[in-house]
This record gives C-alpha cells, sequence and structure tokens, in this order.
C-alpha cells in the first residue's frame, strides 16, 4: 500500500479528488479523476511518496465520507454575568453536585428563553441565583464565549456589572467566591468559562 505522508485532501467530488502534495519547491496540486470503475489515475504524473493511502482512491464513497461536515449541534444561548466588586473581583458560583460539570467554577448566569433578550435573561439569572436587583442598562456587554460540548454548542455572551442592589447570596445550593486575577487559576472552570477569563483581567 501506497501513501502521500504529507498530502492534504481539500476537496471532493462524485467524479475526482484535489489533494495538496508537498516537494521540495513547495506544494503541487494533483487532481486525482475516478473513473466508473472506481480506478482513480491522477491528471499529473503521480507522485513518487504516497500521506493518504491509494486504497482510499480505489473507494471514492470514502473520501467523500472524510470530506463531509460534522453533524450539527443545537446551539444553547446562555447569558452570563461578570460582577465586580470594588477591588475588581469577580464572582465566580461553584456548580452543585447533581448537576452536569458539578464542582467546577462558573460565571453567574443561566438560560435565554424563547422571546427573552439576553439582558433580560441575566436580570432574572441574578435574581433567581444570588438574590440581586440589577437592571439591563446596568449590564454592559463585555465579550463572548463560543464552545462545543459534546450534545451542544454553547454561545455565552457576557456583560460587566458593577451596580447591583443586594448582597450576592447562593439561593440554589452553589458556593460562591470573589476571586482576583491572581486567584483564578485556583478555580477548576467548564472550557468555555477557562477560555475568556484571564481575557477579562485584562479589560476590567
Amino acid at each position: 500500500m501506497r501513501f502521500y505522508p504529507e498530502s492534504h485532501l481539500v476537496s471532493c467530488h462524485k467524479t475526482s479528488a484535489n489533494l495538496f502534495l508537498p516537494n521540495r519547491f513547495g506544494q503541487k496540486k494533483v487532481c486525482l479523476k475516478v473513473k466508473q470503475n472506481g480506478d482513480a489515475n491522477a491528471a499529473e504524473s503521480p507522485p513518487r511518496e504516497v500521506g493518504i493511502p491509494m486504497l482510499l482512491l480505489r473507494h471514492h464513497p470514502q473520501l467523500t465520507k472524510m470530506d463531509s461536515p460534522l453533524p450539527p449541534r443545537p446551539l444553547l444561548l446562555v447569558a452570563a454575568a461578570v460582577l465586580i466588586d470594588g477591588q475588581n473581583r469577580v464572582l465566580l458560583a461553584q456548580r452543585p453536585q447533581g448537576k452536569s460539570l458539578a464542582g467546577l467554577w462558573e460565571f453567574p448566569g443561566g438560560k435565554v428563553d424563547a422571546g427573552e433578550s439576553p439582558e433580560r435573561a441575566l436580570a432574572r439569572e441574578l435574581r433567581e441565583e444570588l438574590g440581586i436587583e440589577t437592571s439591563p442598562e446596568s449590564l454592559q456587554p463585555l465579550t463572548f464565549a463560543s464552545h462545543p460540548y459534546p450534545d451542544f454548542h454553547l454561545l455565552m455572551p457576557l456583560y460587566a456589572c458593577r451596580v447591583w442592589q443586594g448582597e450576592p447570596h447562593p439561593r440554589e445550593g452553589q458556593n460562591l467566591a470573589w476571586v482576583s486575577k491572581h486567584e483564578w487559576q485556583n478555580y477548576p472552570m467548564p472550557p468555555a468559562d477557562d477560555r475568556v477569563l484571564p481575557v477579562l483581567f485584562g479589560m476590567i
């Protein structure tokens, strides 16, 4: 069996497949034509070294499968708050036992319901989770996180908030912690939250 060790499949069609093949002068594009009987012949001279098995080139449906996109995941829209106190610390909440990703720390917030704006959803979630009151006008768009999980794709806009009424306290069995930029690495977080936290400390 022959291989193209460093080749790159860039497109695949019913009758041909395009490869970029490296050589000492750069990369060379080779178009492989597929006949009705399944044999593959290169339109240009075939390379002497072969990263895709030649066997795959004789079974064109497998090439098509390699080029097909991943199955779509449902999009989950979640709004989250970066609550900032007078010492520039950020409030994190620990997910309680019994929930997915239990024990990890995250930004307070929750799912945006149908017909609800992210700002109003977040004000509602902060009331339900932490017992504090804030208005959509007090929520400043900061950044967002986009991350694929096994069963869904998370899109999470984050809002900075410095003004609220009441003292945050846990209302859903979660632990709370005010975290400085020197301490956040001691609080393991879900992938989506973890990727944006160091960026946030550079912005606030």
